[in-house]
């Protein structure tokens, strides 16, 4: 742990010159002592630093030096390609990791590149939740990311939406997805490769059980076909609606001039449909099927029952 921390001191030095100890400590998230038993230690080491004293003071390097120590581990040429996601990498535990990865980057890189590198950092962020939640509660995420990277099986107790509502089995985690701000387990087990949420996992447990993932199989393109697969099951029939422009805009369909627009649109279901037009107010007549119609049809007069008193 410390020869980490004198490594990740070095580097603060070498990409942002002179640092104080305060700074040093807030960076490294230590004492000002142990900032100081390190530069001692370094010192020791034959590393050319020096502290100046004084209001602008603080620790630097001799100008010109340059630490070769810029090669990655593991964990963090992992963590590196999670690096325009902060958040994402601190999920899986690789924080600390991503933030030793990005310094060793920078202090490989020449100057000009170091700079519009920090530029990138300070102008672009990603945040993957949308804007009405939370997102989701994720604590075993850290145990199933740690599975995935050593190939080991787990076993999950896992809750979903149909009978038994909760489930226990040992599966073999191949790789982990984030969408929509939601993440999600893809795994083999014993009916085949199947999808898990991972917010849904209730509890788990690693397994020393190594196994190797089946010749064949990629993430992206299971994951492409899952999706497919889902739309699919998703829009199991159509209704034919009218739509005024700013209707048509919000459901994704061309509208034509400035009236109304007659459209056939895909849905999930009835009870669903049902649902979502009603969201669009005034902006929406349904014409079929039947039972769509006379759903939204109710409900509005129930709406303007109410709304009359």
């Amino acid at each position: 742990m410390r020869a980490s921390r004198l490594v990740t001191l070095l580097l603060l030095l070498q990409n942002r010159g002179r640092m104080t100890a305060q700074q040093l400590a807030e960076e490294l998230e230590v004492s000002v002592r142990t900032v100081y038993r390190d530069v001692e230690a370094l010192g020791a080491a034959g590393i050319p630093l020096y502290g100046d004293a004084g209001h602008a003071g603080g620790y630097r390097l001799l100008d010109g030096y340059r630490t070769r120590l810029t090669g990655l581990t593991a964990d963090e040429a992992q963590a590196a390609f999670l690096a325009a996601l902060p958040g994402t990498a601190a999920e899986l535990g690789l924080g600390e990791a991503l933030t030793t990865a990005q310094l060793k980057l920078r202090a490989a890189l020449p100057p000009e590149l170091r700079e519009h590198a920090g530029r990138i950092q300070e102008r672009f962020l990603l945040d993957a939740p949308g804007w009405y939640g939370d997102g989701d509660r994720t604590p075993h995420l850290a145990v199933i990311a740690g599975a995935v990277w050593a190939r080991r099986a787990v076993v999950l107790r896992y809750r979903r939406w149909r009978a038994p509502e909760e489930i226990e089995r040992r599966v073999e985690p191949y790789g982990l997805v984030l969408k929509a701000g939601r993440w999600y387990l893809v795994a083999g087990g014993p009916s085949g490769i199947r999808t898990y949420r991972v917010d849904q996992i209730l509890e788990v447990h690693a397994l020393e059980d190594e196994f190797a993932i089946p010749d064949g199989f990629g993430l992206a393109a299971y994951w492409s076909g899952y999706l497919a697969d889902f739309r699919a099951r998703l829009h199991t029939g159509d209704a034919l609606v009218r739509l005024t422009p700013q209707g048509a805009r919000r459901l994704g369909v061309t509208p034509v001039g400035d009236g109304w627009t007659e459209a056939r649109v895909p849905i999930e279901s009835v009870d669903h449909a049902h649902g979502e037009f009603l969201r669009l107010g005034t902006d929406i007549e349904v014409l079929a099927p039947a039972e769509l119609r006379d759903r939204v049809a109710e409900t509005v007069r129930a709406l303007a029952t109410r709304y009359e008193g």
